[in-house]
């Protein structure tokens, strides 16, 4: 297996781990007050774009050129910080 191919499955296995994050904690939502439901939803769909860039960016890794993915990969390891950034906040904000 190529790096690519690592770097690809690595990815995914983080897409993974935030599809279950985020599953969490929209289980949380009937758990929140309801002047909180409202912040909540709106970090939940902010979650949800971030999750699907990601997706995106995977597939366009998949699909690219051994020399061109050096490029989506910094691309991406940016993406995941932020996402990162942002799982964790809302975790700690709706605790």
């Amino acid at each position: 297996m190529n790096s690519r191919d690592e770097y690809v499955r690595k990815m995914q296995e983080k897409l993974a781990e935030l599809n279950t994050d985020i599953d969490k904690l929209a289980a949380k939502a009937n758990e929140v007050s309801a002047n909180l439901r409202s912040e909540y939803n709106e970090e939940m769909a902010a979650l949800k774009v971030k999750q699907a860039a990601a997706r995106q960016k995977i597939e366009e890794m998949q699909k690219s050129g051994e020399s061109a993915w050096q490029d989506l990969k910094a691309g991406m390891d940016l993406a995941w910080t932020a996402i990162g950034e942002s799982i964790d906040s809302a975790k700690s904000r709706f605790k």
